[in-house]
Protein backbone atom coordinates (compact mmCIF):
# COMPACT_ATOMS: atom_id res chain seq x y z
CA UNK A 1 0.00 0.00 0.00
CA UNK A 2 2.60 2.21 1.36
CA UNK A 3 4.35 2.06 -2.39
CA UNK A 4 1.25 2.29 -4.52
CA UNK A 5 1.06 5.53 -2.42
CA UNK A 6 4.34 6.99 -3.26
CA UNK A 7 3.89 5.75 -6.59
CA UNK A 8 0.38 7.85 -7.10
CA UNK A 9 1.90 11.18 -5.36
CA UNK A 10 5.03 10.60 -8.10
CA UNK A 11 2.48 9.86 -10.99
CA UNK A 12 0.70 13.11 -9.59
CA UNK A 13 3.80 15.48 -9.17
CA UNK A 14 4.56 14.21 -12.57
CA UNK A 15 1.62 15.51 -14.26
CA UNK A 16 1.41 18.44 -12.26
CA UNK A 17 5.06 19.15 -13.16
CA UNK A 18 4.22 18.73 -16.97
CA UNK A 19 1.30 21.17 -16.84
CA UNK A 20 2.96 24.05 -15.31
CA UNK A 21 5.76 23.75 -17.56
CA UNK A 22 3.33 23.46 -20.37
CA UNK A 23 1.74 26.87 -19.25
CA UNK A 24 5.15 28.70 -18.58
CA UNK A 25 5.70 27.63 -22.24
CA UNK A 26 2.70 28.72 -23.49
CA UNK A 27 3.45 32.15 -21.75
CA UNK A 28 6.88 32.58 -22.82
CA UNK A 29 6.34 31.78 -26.63
CA UNK A 30 2.74 34.30 -26.96
CA UNK A 31 3.12 35.70 -30.06
CA UNK A 32 2.70 39.56 -29.84
CA UNK A 33 2.16 39.56 -33.62
CA UNK A 34 -0.39 38.39 -35.99
CA UNK A 35 2.26 36.93 -38.18
CA UNK A 36 3.27 34.64 -35.66
CA UNK A 37 -0.27 33.24 -34.49
CA UNK A 38 1.04 30.07 -36.46
CA UNK A 39 0.78 26.53 -35.44
CA UNK A 40 4.84 26.23 -35.97
CA UNK A 41 5.31 29.03 -32.99
CA UNK A 42 4.54 25.97 -30.43
CA UNK A 43 8.15 24.81 -31.58
CA UNK A 44 9.94 27.73 -30.37
CA UNK A 45 12.22 27.03 -27.55
CA UNK A 46 12.09 30.44 -25.49
CA UNK A 47 15.55 31.07 -23.76
CA UNK A 48 13.85 31.68 -20.66
CA UNK A 49 11.99 28.65 -20.06
CA UNK A 50 15.43 26.41 -18.56
CA UNK A 51 16.14 29.39 -16.43
CA UNK A 52 12.85 28.80 -14.68
CA UNK A 53 12.71 25.01 -15.14
CA UNK A 54 16.20 24.66 -14.20
CA UNK A 55 16.19 27.60 -11.57
CA UNK A 56 13.06 27.25 -9.62
CA UNK A 57 13.68 23.83 -8.51
CA UNK A 58 17.49 25.37 -7.24
CA UNK A 59 15.79 27.93 -5.13
CA UNK A 60 13.70 25.47 -3.45
CA UNK A 61 10.28 26.63 -1.35
CA UNK A 62 11.61 29.06 1.02
CA UNK A 63 10.01 32.75 1.71
CA UNK A 64 12.59 34.69 -0.10
CA UNK A 65 11.97 31.77 -3.28
CA UNK A 66 8.20 32.22 -2.77
CA UNK A 67 8.78 36.08 -2.98
CA UNK A 68 10.88 35.77 -5.63
CA UNK A 69 7.67 33.79 -7.43
CA UNK A 70 5.75 36.55 -6.88
CA UNK A 71 7.05 39.03 -8.22
CA UNK A 72 8.23 37.09 -11.24
CA UNK A 73 3.98 35.85 -11.78
CA UNK A 74 3.69 39.74 -11.62
CA UNK A 75 6.22 40.51 -13.99
CA UNK A 76 5.19 38.15 -16.88
CA UNK A 77 1.80 39.00 -16.14
CA UNK A 78 2.66 42.28 -16.98
CA UNK A 79 4.41 41.15 -20.20
CA UNK A 80 1.94 39.07 -21.07
CA UNK A 81 -0.57 42.01 -21.04
CA UNK A 82 1.79 43.77 -23.09
CA UNK A 83 2.10 41.23 -25.55
CA UNK A 84 -1.80 41.01 -25.90
CA UNK A 85 -1.53 45.15 -26.74
CA UNK A 86 1.12 44.55 -29.09
CA UNK A 87 -1.24 41.52 -31.00
CA UNK A 88 -4.05 44.10 -30.96
CA UNK A 89 -2.15 47.49 -32.20
CA UNK A 90 -0.68 45.12 -34.91
CA UNK A 91 -3.99 44.10 -35.77
CA UNK A 92 -5.87 47.37 -35.85
CA UNK A 93 -3.39 50.08 -36.21
CA UNK A 94 -0.50 48.43 -38.19
CA UNK A 95 2.28 48.93 -34.95
CA UNK A 96 3.07 47.75 -31.71
CA UNK A 97 1.77 49.09 -28.60
CA UNK A 98 3.30 52.23 -27.34
CA UNK A 99 3.26 52.25 -23.21
CA UNK A 100 3.90 55.97 -22.80
CA UNK A 101 1.17 57.13 -25.64
CA UNK A 102 -1.30 54.28 -26.07
CA UNK A 103 -2.73 53.58 -22.90
CA UNK A 104 -5.53 56.95 -23.18
CA UNK A 105 -6.47 53.99 -26.23
CA UNK A 106 -7.91 52.02 -22.84
CA UNK A 107 -10.74 54.43 -22.74
CA UNK A 108 -11.31 54.93 -26.41
CA UNK A 109 -11.81 51.14 -27.19
CA UNK A 110 -14.60 51.11 -24.03
CA UNK A 111 -16.19 54.15 -25.76
CA UNK A 112 -16.14 52.24 -29.29
CA UNK A 113 -17.32 48.62 -27.67
CA UNK A 114 -20.18 50.35 -25.71
CA UNK A 115 -21.22 51.83 -28.61
CA UNK A 116 -21.31 48.83 -30.41
CA UNK A 117 -22.71 46.21 -27.76
CA UNK A 118 -23.82 49.02 -24.93
CA UNK A 119 -22.13 50.32 -21.66
CA UNK A 120 -23.08 47.15 -19.82
CA UNK A 121 -21.63 44.69 -22.12
CA UNK A 122 -18.59 46.70 -22.62
CA UNK A 123 -18.20 46.97 -18.73
CA UNK A 124 -18.76 43.51 -18.64
CA UNK A 125 -15.62 42.42 -21.01
CA UNK A 126 -13.94 44.74 -19.83
CA UNK A 127 -14.03 42.70 -16.18
CA UNK A 128 -14.03 39.46 -18.32
CA UNK A 129 -10.83 40.62 -19.21
CA UNK A 130 -9.42 41.70 -15.86
CA UNK A 131 -10.64 38.01 -14.57
CA UNK A 132 -8.48 36.58 -17.03
CA UNK A 133 -5.43 38.35 -16.08
CA UNK A 134 -5.91 37.51 -12.13
CA UNK A 135 -6.46 33.59 -13.10
CA UNK A 136 -3.32 33.47 -15.04
CA UNK A 137 -1.22 35.78 -12.73
CA UNK A 138 -2.28 32.71 -10.14
CA UNK A 139 -1.87 30.12 -12.86
CA UNK A 140 1.60 31.20 -13.20
CA UNK A 141 1.99 31.03 -9.54
CA UNK A 142 0.93 28.01 -9.41
CA UNK A 143 2.80 26.10 -11.90
CA UNK A 144 6.19 27.83 -10.93
CA UNK A 145 5.19 26.63 -6.83
CA UNK A 146 5.15 23.22 -8.71
CA UNK A 147 8.77 23.18 -10.58
CA UNK A 148 9.76 25.02 -7.08
CA UNK A 149 8.77 21.72 -4.88
CA UNK A 150 10.21 19.29 -7.97
CA UNK A 151 12.67 16.98 -6.38
CA UNK A 152 14.91 16.92 -9.60
CA UNK A 153 17.98 17.29 -7.37
CA UNK A 154 17.95 15.69 -4.82
CA UNK A 155 21.32 13.72 -3.12
CA UNK A 156 22.85 14.47 -6.61
CA UNK A 157 25.33 17.37 -6.38
CA UNK A 158 26.70 16.96 -9.76
CA UNK A 159 23.25 17.25 -10.80
CA UNK A 160 22.43 20.16 -9.12
CA UNK A 161 25.61 21.94 -9.91
CA UNK A 162 24.98 20.99 -14.05
CA UNK A 163 21.40 22.32 -14.10
CA UNK A 164 22.97 25.47 -12.52
CA UNK A 165 25.32 25.99 -15.19
CA UNK A 166 22.59 25.26 -17.94
CA UNK A 167 20.09 28.01 -16.60
CA UNK A 168 22.94 30.62 -16.35
CA UNK A 169 24.11 29.83 -19.57
CA UNK A 170 20.12 30.01 -20.97
CA UNK A 171 19.74 33.28 -18.89
CA UNK A 172 22.77 34.89 -20.21
CA UNK A 173 22.15 34.33 -23.87
CA UNK A 174 18.85 35.58 -23.45
CA UNK A 175 20.64 38.88 -21.61
CA UNK A 176 22.74 38.91 -24.86
CA UNK A 177 19.39 39.31 -27.09
CA UNK A 178 17.95 41.94 -24.82
CA UNK A 179 20.99 43.46 -24.81
CA UNK A 180 21.37 43.63 -28.61
CA UNK A 181 18.03 44.93 -28.98
CA UNK A 182 18.52 47.42 -26.80
CA UNK A 183 21.64 48.48 -28.87
CA UNK A 184 20.24 48.77 -32.33
CA UNK A 185 19.11 52.01 -34.07
CA UNK A 186 15.54 50.76 -34.34
CA UNK A 187 13.54 48.29 -32.90
CA UNK A 188 13.13 45.12 -34.61
CA UNK A 189 9.61 43.50 -34.80
CA UNK A 190 10.43 39.46 -36.16
CA UNK A 191 7.54 38.07 -35.56
CA UNK A 192 8.64 34.84 -35.22
CA UNK A 193 11.24 36.08 -32.77
CA UNK A 194 9.08 38.21 -30.79
CA UNK A 195 7.47 35.09 -29.26
CA UNK A 196 10.29 35.70 -26.59
CA UNK A 197 9.21 37.26 -23.25
CA UNK A 198 12.75 38.86 -22.61
CA UNK A 199 12.54 40.26 -26.43
CA UNK A 200 9.64 41.76 -26.26
CA UNK A 201 10.86 43.59 -22.87
CA UNK A 202 13.75 44.73 -23.87
CA UNK A 203 11.71 46.47 -27.08
CA UNK A 204 9.29 48.22 -24.94
CA UNK A 205 11.93 49.50 -22.80
CA UNK A 206 14.01 50.63 -25.86
CA UNK A 207 10.82 51.85 -27.32
CA UNK A 208 9.88 54.01 -24.75
CA UNK A 209 13.63 55.14 -24.43
CA UNK A 210 12.96 55.90 -28.01
CA UNK A 211 10.05 58.05 -27.97
CA UNK A 212 11.41 60.60 -24.89
CA UNK A 213 14.39 61.34 -27.68
CA UNK A 214 12.03 61.96 -30.80
CA UNK A 215 9.72 63.91 -28.48
CA UNK A 216 12.67 66.59 -28.12
CA UNK A 217 12.91 66.42 -31.51
CA UNK A 218 10.32 66.85 -32.32
CA UNK A 219 9.76 69.93 -30.19
CA UNK A 220 12.59 71.51 -31.40
CA UNK A 221 10.71 70.81 -35.14
CA UNK A 222 7.54 72.80 -33.32
CA UNK A 223 9.49 75.74 -32.85
CA UNK A 224 11.39 75.86 -35.94
CA UNK A 225 7.69 76.91 -37.72
CA UNK A 226 8.24 78.43 -41.40
CA UNK A 227 4.89 80.18 -41.13
CA UNK A 228 5.23 81.40 -37.41
CA UNK A 229 4.60 85.17 -37.53
CA UNK A 230 3.83 85.59 -41.17
CA UNK A 231 1.26 87.82 -42.69
CA UNK A 232 -1.08 88.10 -46.08
CA UNK A 233 -1.55 84.32 -45.76
CA UNK A 234 -4.49 82.58 -47.99
CA UNK A 235 -4.83 86.03 -49.36
CA UNK A 236 -5.99 84.43 -52.96
CA UNK A 237 -9.39 82.83 -51.25
CA UNK A 238 -12.21 84.90 -52.03
CA UNK A 239 -14.38 82.37 -50.49
CA UNK A 240 -15.48 79.67 -47.69
CA UNK A 241 -13.20 76.58 -47.89
CA UNK A 242 -14.85 73.37 -46.36
CA UNK A 243 -12.28 70.33 -45.36
CA UNK A 244 -13.72 67.36 -45.19
CA UNK A 245 -12.60 64.12 -43.03
CA UNK A 246 -14.02 60.82 -44.70
CA UNK A 247 -13.64 58.03 -41.80
CA UNK A 248 -11.32 54.95 -42.88
CA UNK A 249 -11.64 56.27 -46.46
CA UNK A 250 -8.43 54.48 -47.73
CA UNK A 251 -6.43 54.24 -50.97
CA UNK A 252 -7.48 50.57 -50.76
CA UNK A 253 -11.25 51.97 -51.23
CA UNK A 254 -10.23 53.09 -54.38
CA UNK A 255 -7.91 50.48 -55.85
CA UNK A 256 -8.47 47.29 -53.76
CA UNK A 257 -9.97 44.24 -55.60
CA UNK A 258 -12.93 44.35 -52.93
CA UNK A 259 -13.88 47.91 -53.30
CA UNK A 260 -12.89 49.34 -56.56
CA UNK A 261 -15.62 48.55 -58.51
CA UNK A 262 -18.48 50.26 -55.55
CA UNK A 263 -16.00 52.67 -54.85
CA UNK A 264 -15.31 54.46 -58.37
CA UNK A 265 -18.39 53.89 -59.60
CA UNK A 266 -19.51 56.34 -56.98
CA UNK A 267 -16.90 58.75 -57.84
CA UNK A 268 -17.72 58.78 -61.50
CA UNK A 269 -21.11 59.65 -60.77
CA UNK A 270 -19.88 62.18 -58.52
CA UNK A 271 -17.27 63.60 -61.09
CA UNK A 272 -20.43 63.72 -63.64
CA UNK A 273 -22.71 65.48 -61.72
CA UNK A 274 -20.27 67.96 -60.43
CA UNK A 275 -18.57 68.33 -63.69
CA UNK A 276 -22.20 69.34 -64.62
CA UNK A 277 -22.38 71.93 -61.72
CA UNK A 278 -19.33 73.66 -62.78
CA UNK A 279 -16.68 72.12 -60.32
CA UNK A 280 -13.46 71.89 -61.43
CA UNK A 281 -11.81 68.65 -59.48
CA UNK A 282 -8.35 67.39 -58.84
CA UNK A 283 -7.12 64.25 -56.92
CA UNK A 284 -4.51 62.51 -55.50
CA UNK A 285 -3.42 60.57 -52.93
CA UNK A 286 -1.50 61.42 -49.01
CA UNK A 287 0.59 59.10 -46.80
CA UNK A 288 -1.96 59.25 -43.20
CA UNK A 289 0.07 59.34 -40.11
CA UNK A 290 -2.12 56.34 -38.62
CA UNK A 291 -3.57 53.17 -40.17
CA UNK A 292 -6.68 51.99 -38.59
CA UNK A 293 -7.91 54.45 -35.88
CA UNK A 294 -7.06 57.34 -34.05
CA UNK A 295 -8.16 59.65 -36.65
CA UNK A 296 -7.70 62.79 -34.54
CA UNK A 297 -3.71 61.74 -35.64
CA UNK A 298 -4.24 62.67 -39.01
CA UNK A 299 -6.47 65.03 -38.84
CA UNK A 300 -3.50 66.90 -36.73
CA UNK A 301 -0.90 65.86 -38.87
CA UNK A 302 -3.00 67.19 -41.87
CA UNK A 303 -3.62 71.01 -40.27
CA UNK A 304 -0.18 71.36 -38.53
CA UNK A 305 2.12 70.52 -40.69
CA UNK A 306 3.69 67.85 -38.88
CA UNK A 307 3.87 64.10 -38.96
CA UNK A 308 1.82 63.19 -35.90
CA UNK A 309 1.78 59.41 -35.23
CA UNK A 310 1.28 59.27 -32.35
CA UNK A 311 -0.54 60.10 -28.73
CA UNK A 312 2.81 61.81 -27.25
CA UNK A 313 3.86 63.92 -30.56
CA UNK A 314 0.11 65.03 -30.42
CA UNK A 315 0.08 66.27 -26.39
CA UNK A 316 3.70 67.98 -27.66
CA UNK A 317 1.79 69.27 -30.40
CA UNK A 318 -1.17 70.76 -28.37
CA UNK A 319 1.07 72.04 -25.73
CA UNK A 320 3.24 73.51 -28.01
CA UNK A 321 1.33 76.52 -29.06
CA UNK A 322 2.29 75.91 -33.03
CA UNK A 323 -0.31 77.26 -35.61
CA UNK A 324 -2.31 74.98 -38.05
CA UNK A 325 -4.56 75.48 -40.63
CA UNK A 326 -6.92 77.04 -38.51
CA UNK A 327 -5.18 79.32 -36.74
CA UNK A 328 -3.66 80.78 -39.92
CA UNK A 329 -6.84 80.68 -41.30
CA UNK A 330 -8.39 82.84 -38.52
CA UNK A 331 -5.53 85.65 -38.17
CA UNK A 332 -6.42 86.18 -42.13
CA UNK A 333 -9.76 86.92 -41.42
CA UNK A 334 -11.58 83.65 -41.40
CA UNK A 335 -14.30 82.39 -39.05
CA UNK A 336 -13.50 78.92 -38.32
CA UNK A 337 -15.36 75.95 -36.86
CA UNK A 338 -15.51 72.34 -36.94
CA UNK A 339 -18.33 69.31 -36.61
CA UNK A 340 -17.65 66.97 -34.79
CA UNK A 341 -20.80 64.42 -34.70
CA UNK A 342 -17.96 61.64 -32.76
CA UNK A 343 -17.17 64.33 -29.44
CA UNK A 344 -20.06 62.99 -27.31
CA UNK A 345 -17.41 64.04 -23.98
CA UNK A 346 -15.79 66.80 -23.21
CA UNK A 347 -12.63 67.37 -25.42
CA UNK A 348 -10.75 70.18 -23.89
CA UNK A 349 -7.87 69.35 -27.10
CA UNK A 350 -10.37 71.30 -29.27
CA UNK A 351 -9.53 75.02 -27.56
CA UNK A 352 -6.10 74.87 -28.66
CA UNK A 353 -7.04 73.85 -32.91
CA UNK A 354 -7.69 77.48 -34.10
CA UNK A 355 -11.49 76.96 -34.30
CA UNK A 356 -14.05 79.78 -33.63
CA UNK A 357 -16.93 77.62 -32.93
CA UNK A 358 -16.96 73.56 -32.48
CA UNK A 359 -20.33 71.90 -32.65
CA UNK A 360 -19.55 68.23 -31.17
CA UNK A 361 -22.44 65.69 -31.64
CA UNK A 362 -25.41 67.21 -28.98
CA UNK A 363 -25.44 70.66 -30.77
CA UNK A 364 -26.16 69.05 -34.01
CA UNK A 365 -29.60 68.62 -33.04
CA UNK A 366 -29.88 65.03 -34.25
CA UNK A 367 -32.69 63.25 -32.59
CA UNK A 368 -32.72 60.03 -34.52
CA UNK A 369 -31.39 56.58 -33.12
CA UNK A 370 -27.58 56.31 -33.43
CA UNK A 371 -26.14 53.61 -35.92
CA UNK A 372 -24.31 51.60 -33.09
CA UNK A 373 -21.16 53.76 -32.06
CA UNK A 374 -21.60 56.37 -34.89
CA UNK A 375 -24.28 59.15 -33.52
CA UNK A 376 -25.44 60.11 -36.91
CA UNK A 377 -25.42 59.55 -40.56
CA UNK A 378 -23.41 61.70 -42.67
CA UNK A 379 -26.19 62.91 -44.58
CA UNK A 380 -27.48 64.41 -41.67
CA UNK A 381 -24.21 65.62 -40.27
CA UNK A 382 -23.81 67.73 -43.51
CA UNK A 383 -27.16 68.99 -43.80
CA UNK A 384 -26.32 70.24 -39.82
CA UNK A 385 -23.08 72.01 -40.85
CA UNK A 386 -25.49 73.94 -43.72
CA UNK A 387 -27.83 74.92 -41.49
CA UNK A 388 -25.92 75.74 -38.41
CA UNK A 389 -22.49 76.68 -39.46
CA UNK A 390 -22.88 78.11 -43.30
CA UNK A 391 -25.87 80.03 -43.39
CA UNK A 392 -25.18 81.29 -39.85
CA UNK A 393 -22.37 84.17 -39.59
CA UNK A 394 -20.75 86.38 -41.84
CA UNK A 395 -17.43 86.65 -43.60
CA UNK A 396 -15.56 83.75 -45.22
CA UNK A 397 -15.94 80.31 -43.20
CA UNK A 398 -12.85 78.22 -43.15
CA UNK A 399 -14.26 75.23 -41.33
CA UNK A 400 -13.55 71.46 -40.98
CA UNK A 401 -16.45 68.13 -40.93
CA UNK A 402 -15.53 65.12 -39.68
CA UNK A 403 -17.68 61.92 -41.07
CA UNK A 404 -17.82 59.34 -39.32
CA UNK A 405 -20.63 56.32 -41.29
CA UNK A 406 -17.77 54.87 -42.22
CA UNK A 407 -16.36 54.57 -38.76
CA UNK A 408 -16.21 50.67 -37.63
CA UNK A 409 -18.17 48.79 -36.76
CA UNK A 410 -20.23 49.84 -39.78
CA UNK A 411 -23.44 48.18 -39.19
CA UNK A 412 -26.04 49.33 -40.09
CA UNK A 413 -25.24 51.29 -43.09
CA UNK A 414 -27.31 54.07 -43.86
CA UNK A 415 -28.90 54.97 -47.36
CA UNK A 416 -29.62 58.22 -48.34
CA UNK A 417 -32.90 60.15 -48.63
CA UNK A 418 -34.35 63.16 -50.04
CA UNK A 419 -32.26 66.14 -48.70
CA UNK A 420 -35.38 68.16 -47.99
CA UNK A 421 -36.48 65.12 -46.15
CA UNK A 422 -33.75 64.87 -43.23
CA UNK A 423 -35.15 66.93 -41.14
CA UNK A 424 -34.14 66.52 -37.46
CA UNK A 425 -32.79 62.72 -38.10
CA UNK A 426 -35.70 60.79 -37.63
CA UNK A 427 -36.23 59.74 -40.86
CA UNK A 428 -33.11 57.66 -40.50
CA UNK A 429 -34.49 55.58 -37.53
CA UNK A 430 -35.97 52.65 -39.42
CA UNK A 431 -31.92 52.30 -40.94
CA UNK A 432 -30.75 52.51 -37.42
CA UNK A 433 -32.71 49.35 -36.36
CA UNK A 434 -32.06 47.21 -39.88
CA UNK A 435 -29.84 43.98 -40.13
CA UNK A 436 -27.95 41.91 -38.04
CA UNK A 437 -26.15 43.65 -34.89
CA UNK A 438 -22.04 44.10 -35.08
CA UNK A 439 -21.57 40.88 -32.93
CA UNK A 440 -23.20 38.30 -35.16
CA UNK A 441 -21.75 40.60 -38.34
CA UNK A 442 -18.43 40.56 -36.57
CA UNK A 443 -18.16 36.66 -36.46
CA UNK A 444 -17.56 36.74 -40.23
CA UNK A 445 -14.69 39.04 -41.74
CA UNK A 446 -16.19 39.17 -45.40
CA UNK A 447 -19.63 40.57 -44.26
CA UNK A 448 -17.46 42.80 -42.28
CA UNK A 449 -15.14 44.03 -45.51
CA UNK A 450 -18.99 44.34 -47.65
CA UNK A 451 -19.83 46.21 -44.99
CA UNK A 452 -17.12 48.24 -44.81
CA UNK A 453 -17.31 48.47 -48.84
CA UNK A 454 -20.87 49.56 -48.36
CA UNK A 455 -20.19 52.00 -45.67
CA UNK A 456 -17.79 53.55 -47.74
CA UNK A 457 -19.88 54.30 -50.57
CA UNK A 458 -22.56 55.66 -48.91
CA UNK A 459 -20.09 58.76 -47.13
CA UNK A 460 -19.20 59.25 -50.90
CA UNK A 461 -22.43 59.53 -51.46
CA UNK A 462 -23.37 61.64 -48.69
CA UNK A 463 -20.51 64.21 -49.64
CA UNK A 464 -20.36 64.76 -52.99
CA UNK A 465 -24.21 64.83 -53.05
CA UNK A 466 -23.62 67.60 -50.46
CA UNK A 467 -21.04 69.31 -53.15
CA UNK A 468 -23.20 69.25 -56.00
CA UNK A 469 -25.93 71.79 -53.87
CA UNK A 470 -23.13 74.05 -52.95
CA UNK A 471 -22.78 75.12 -56.57
CA UNK A 472 -24.19 78.72 -56.34
CA UNK A 473 -21.86 79.89 -53.56
CA UNK A 474 -19.09 77.10 -54.88
CA UNK A 475 -16.60 76.64 -51.87
CA UNK A 476 -13.31 75.35 -52.39
CA UNK A 477 -13.77 71.70 -51.01
CA UNK A 478 -11.04 70.04 -49.98
CA UNK A 479 -12.18 66.08 -49.24
CA UNK A 480 -9.50 63.54 -47.59
CA UNK A 481 -9.31 59.99 -45.85
CA UNK A 482 -8.13 59.72 -42.52
CA UNK A 483 -6.69 56.55 -42.98
CA UNK A 484 -7.25 53.38 -44.22
CA UNK A 485 -9.01 50.65 -42.18
CA UNK A 486 -7.38 48.02 -40.20
CA UNK A 487 -5.28 45.12 -42.01
CA UNK A 488 -7.34 42.72 -42.39
CA UNK A 489 -10.15 45.06 -44.02
CA UNK A 490 -7.81 47.25 -46.20
CA UNK A 491 -5.69 43.72 -47.32
CA UNK A 492 -2.78 46.11 -47.54
CA UNK A 493 0.10 47.54 -45.64
CA UNK A 494 0.08 51.31 -47.49
CA UNK A 495 -1.00 54.12 -45.40
CA UNK A 496 -2.06 56.76 -48.58
CA UNK A 497 -5.73 58.03 -48.39
CA UNK A 498 -7.03 59.76 -51.40
CA UNK A 499 -7.38 63.74 -51.12
CA UNK A 500 -10.05 65.70 -53.54
CA UNK A 501 -10.37 69.18 -54.58
CA UNK A 502 -13.59 70.64 -55.67
CA UNK A 503 -14.37 73.97 -56.62
CA UNK A 504 -13.91 76.66 -58.95
CA UNK A 505 -11.21 75.88 -61.67
CA UNK A 506 -8.79 78.97 -60.76
CA UNK A 507 -8.81 77.55 -57.09
CA UNK A 508 -8.75 73.91 -57.66
CA UNK A 509 -5.63 74.26 -60.46
CA UNK A 510 -3.71 74.99 -57.40
CA UNK A 511 -3.69 71.28 -56.91
CA UNK A 512 -2.00 70.79 -59.99
CA UNK A 513 1.23 72.16 -59.19
CA UNK A 514 0.59 69.68 -56.28
CA UNK A 515 0.56 66.65 -58.40
CA UNK A 516 -3.06 66.16 -58.11
CA UNK A 517 -4.67 64.80 -61.07
CA UNK A 518 -7.99 66.03 -62.96
CA UNK A 519 -10.88 64.10 -62.15
CA UNK A 520 -12.16 61.82 -59.12
CA UNK A 521 -10.07 58.99 -59.43
CA UNK A 522 -6.55 59.71 -58.68
CA UNK A 523 -4.23 57.21 -61.30
CA UNK A 524 -3.05 53.70 -59.72
CA UNK A 525 0.56 54.80 -60.36
CA UNK A 526 0.14 58.58 -58.52
CA UNK A 527 2.45 58.88 -55.92
CA UNK A 528 1.50 59.87 -52.40
CA UNK A 529 2.53 63.25 -50.88
CA UNK A 530 3.04 63.11 -46.94
CA UNK A 531 -0.30 64.19 -45.36
CA UNK A 532 1.98 66.71 -43.42
CA UNK A 533 2.75 68.40 -46.33
CA UNK A 534 -0.42 69.84 -46.72
CA UNK A 535 -0.57 72.73 -44.20
CA UNK A 536 1.81 74.16 -46.03
CA UNK A 537 1.66 73.16 -49.96
CA UNK A 538 -2.19 74.66 -49.36
CA UNK A 539 -0.89 78.21 -47.37
CA UNK A 540 2.00 78.59 -50.36
CA UNK A 541 -0.52 77.85 -53.33
CA UNK A 542 -3.23 80.11 -51.97
CA UNK A 543 -0.99 83.29 -50.21
CA UNK A 544 0.58 85.66 -52.67
CA UNK A 545 3.49 86.31 -50.83
CA UNK A 546 6.03 83.16 -51.35
CA UNK A 547 7.24 80.95 -48.65
CA UNK A 548 10.88 80.56 -47.74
Amino acid sequence: MTGGKTGGKTGGMIWRAALAAVILHLVLIQPNHPGAMTWGALRLFPLELPVLLLGLPLLGDGRAARVLRGALAAVMTLLVVLKAADFGMFTAFGRGFNPVGDLSLVGAGFNLLSGSVGVVGAVLAYLLAALVVLLLGWALWWAMGIWARVPLFAARPWARRMAGAVAVVAGLAGLWEAAAIMNRWQMVIDPPGAAFTMRVAAERVRLVLRTAADLQRFRVAVVADPLRGRDGLLDRIDRDVVVVFIESYGRASVEGPLYADTTQAVLMAAERALGAAGFAMRSGYLTSSTRGGQSWLAHATFANGLRINDQVRYRALLASGREGLFHIARRSGFRTAAVMPAITMAWPEGAGMGFDDILPAAELGYRGLPFNWVTMPDQYTLAAFDRLVRQEGEGRLFSQVVLISSHAPWVPVPRMVPWDAVGDGTVFNDMAQAGDPPDVVWRDRDRVRDQYRQAVGYALEAVFGWAARTADEMPLIIVVGDHQAAGFVAQEDRLDVPVHVIGPADLVDVAGDWGFAPGLIPPEAQVALPMEAMRDLFVNGYSSAGLP
